[in-house]
């Protein structure tokens, strides 16, 4: 599965925390970032992460470019609602692919660790289907 991970500022250390606890689960998968919480990431555990461009900086637009072509498994994306964001029209536009695409999303812990649990047992195994179905798109 490809998973990416994105956390706003005041939740980078969740998110690292986070995957903490559930190394284990995301070994073997393709892991994705924007810069700076991959880089956190990979500072506290021994995943591997493929990094794009920090979230302002264009890095949550690279991501729902694999999102908007299906290529994208599941995101963990840790919103700060508290917050206002300057790139809050690329953050809306990430979690509109995904409901396009019938991408799974988590934006806090709880709905994280529900579908992270899910992935543990086997349960994604829909999104294989997903990709070998996956229609030729038009040039």
């Amino acid at each position: 599965m490809k998973i990416a991970f994105i956390a706003h500022d005041r939740k980078k250390e969740e998110i690292v925390n986070f995957v903490i606890a559930y190394e284990k689960v995301f070994v073997g998968h393709e892991l994705y970032s924007t810069g700076t919480t991959g880089s956190r990431i990979m500072e506290q555990t021994n995943l591997s992460i493929h990094r794009f461009m920090s979230g302002p900086l264009g890095g949550d637009q690279q991501i729902g470019a694999l999102v908007a072509q299906n290529e994208m498994d599941l995101i963990i994306f840790l919103r700060d609602p508290l917050m206002a964001q300057p790139h809050e029209p690329d953050i809306i536009a990430l979690l509109r692919l995904c409901d396009v695409q019938g991408i799974p999303v988590a934006t806090n812990v709880a709905t994280a660790e529900l579908l992270v649990k899910a992935l543990e047992r086997g349960d994604f195994a829909w999104r294989e289907l997903v990709h070998k179905y996956k229609p030729e798109l038009p040039l």
